[in-house]
């Protein structure tokens, strides 16, 4: 039997991972059971203690170019998985040169350069590297890349032309799950991408899936396993079915949510990075994910972009509300702002 958390043990939890206190097994078990709604406010409380307490009520905010769609994996989670019949883009070395323009001067602490692992850049990873490099001169920022499953050789090159951040999801560390998630992949090719992006200087990502089948002990494996990897920012996403994909029509019934999972993180990860990402819900997704201990707003894409995002809630809809200025004025009701350049270079600290 799961033990319940007292009312005073909540309202002590947050000073407690202050002064150093870890979660145990059974505390993620128990709060991870957490279903009422006055009992998850509790929740939200102490993982926006934690994250006040080193951020103050200062965000991140991370512009997020999704440059190809192509994809040769056969992930059943993901839309852009390579059997699945949908149009697909690629864009030019121009009009990635272009879409910087519009981003000098708009706020952006961090680009993202993400794709799906397409055969153009695998065949010749220069290409790859060369883009990071035009990016880079472009716009002067840190510069994540998410490019899938790359070589340690292309990763070393992408480095040396001005990649700080490698974001490389696990999904799972329940291998049986993995296994049904991402078809034929390598999970210990992921975990030693990220140890050894780790050693050369990258800041690194690892990011879980939520409501795909994980139960509460499998995500307190997960959430474990990415402890292992010291990462600099853990991610919690929510699965949403995908038209096309082998995992079209599923359902979970699990109350594990991704707002809890967040609190969660930034309780076991009280000074790392944690998305509220727009994908799923857009910038009201957002308001839920930082009042949940988040403290980066992800794919936010640049103005008046028809780039895809990674869930796309918005697909088709002619007002996508996820510019740099709807966030920053949403951000300003809930008497936060977005932080210094410096004050993100000192928490990357790589």
């Amino acid at each position: 039997m799961i033990q319940k958390m007292a009312l005073d043990e909540f309202d002590s939890l947050g000073e407690k991972v202050i002064e150093g206190y870890q979660l145990t097994d059974n505390d993620l078990r128990a709060l991870l059971s957490l279903e009422s709604i006055e009992d998850l406010e509790r929740l939200y409380s102490a993982a926006r203690k934690v994250r006040d307490h080193y951020f103050g009520n200062r965000v991140f905010l991370n512009c997020f170019i999704y440059f190809s769609t192509y994809c040769k994996n056969q992930c059943s989670f993901c839309y852009y998985n390579c059997r699945n019949e949908i149009n697909r883009y690629r864009l030019t070395m121009e009009e990635i040169k272009e879409t910087c323009k519009t981003l000098k001067g708009a706020g952006f602490h961090m680009v993202d350069l993400t794709m799906g692992e397409d055969p153009y850049y695998y065949e010749d990873p220069n290409r790859f590297v060369e883009l990071v490099q035009v990016v880079k001169e472009e716009l002067g920022l840190p510069i994540m890349i998410s490019p899938g499953l790359m070589d340690n050789a292309t990763l070393l090159k992408a480095r040396e032309k001005g990649a700080n951040f490698l974001a490389l999801y696990q999904e799972t560390y329940d291998t049986e799950l993995y296994r049904k998630l991402r078809v034929g992949q390598s999970f210990d090719g992921r975990v030693n991408a990220r140890r050894f992006a780790k050693n050369q200087g990258y800041c690194v990502e690892d990011g879980i899936l939520t409501g795909v089948g994980n139960d509460i002990e499998s995500t307190i494996l997960s959430l474990r396993g990415m402890s292992t990897n010291d990462p600099d920012m853990v991610r919690v996403m929510t699965f949403l079915p995908q038209e096309g994909t082998p995992l079209e029509d599923f359902r979970d019934k699990s109350n594990l949510s991704e707002l809890k999972i967040i609190s969660v993180l930034r309780l076991m990860f009280p000074k790392r990075l944690i998305p509220a990402s727009l994908d799923l819900e857009g910038i009201d997704g957002m308001v839920r994910r930082l009042n949940a201990g988040a403290n980066i707003v992800t794919s936010i894409l640049p103005p008046d972009s028809q780039l895809e995002g990674v869930a796309n809630y918005d697909r088709g809809l002619k007002e996508r509300d996820r510019d740099i200025k709807s966030v920053i004025q949403r951000l300003e009701t809930m008497g936060m702002k977005p932080a210094r350049q410096a004050d993100f270079e000192a928490v990357l600290g790589c």
